[in-house]
């Protein structure tokens, strides 16, 4: 079957979606949903986020230059969605869904407590793309539920059930089963 070409967009398929919280002093904590997120960097930790300009998230970032990254989980995904659809400005997101902000060990943004990992992030660089700007976040503090760690105290994927997004399709999906680990090709196809 030929391949058809379309116009330029953001078909990267699936993408991680996860909830990043934020607040400015002596303000109330915010959460956005966001999938334009991704690591970037090994040494030291990054983490890329992309947020509309317009998003009140943005001018929170953009002032307090920290967020956490909290990751989503399918028994979260109402919340996620949620959080993804209405804005800041006029809800207190962490009370409609009744999601619980703790406090981190290094950043004033806070956690959320049912999100079984969180990274806490410091703003290192920033860069205007377009419809979207790239804040680079340091991780400076991870935080892991015990019971997500396997015997090797890795995540254990099975028990996360993470959750992804498939732009375009508009959808939220989960990851099934593994699919192999990483060199067990061992270079040789």
């Amino acid at each position: 079957m030929p391949k058809k070409l379309l116009e330029p967009q953001t078909m990267l398929i699936p993408m991680p979606v996860v909830m990043v919280s934020c607040q400015k002093k002596g303000e109330k904590p915010n959460i956005i949903t966001l999938a334009w997120s991704g690591i970037a960097c090994s040494e030291p930790p990054m983490i890329a986020i992309a947020i509309r300009k317009g998003r009140f998230s943005h001018g929170i970032i953009s002032e307090s230059k920290e967020f956490v990254v909290n990751i989503v989980t399918e028994n979260l995904l109402k919340q996620t969605d949620y959080c993804g659809i209405k804005s800041g400005r006029n809800v207190d997101k962490f009370k409609e869904t009744k999601l619980t902000p703790i406090k981190g060990a290094k950043v004033n943004a806070p956690l959320i407590k049912e999100c079984p990992i969180n990274l806490e992030c410091m703003v290192r660089n920033f860069t205007s793309l377009g419809s979207h700007d790239l804040f680079i976040g340091e991780i400076v503090a991870t935080h892991i539920d015990s019971e997500y760690l396997d015997e090797r105290e890795r995540p254990d994927i099975a028990k996360l059930k993470s959750v992804a997004y498939c732009t375009k399709a508009q959808q939220y999906w989960g990851l099934s089963r593994p699919l192999g680990t990483y060199g067990y090709t061992k270079g040789k196809i």
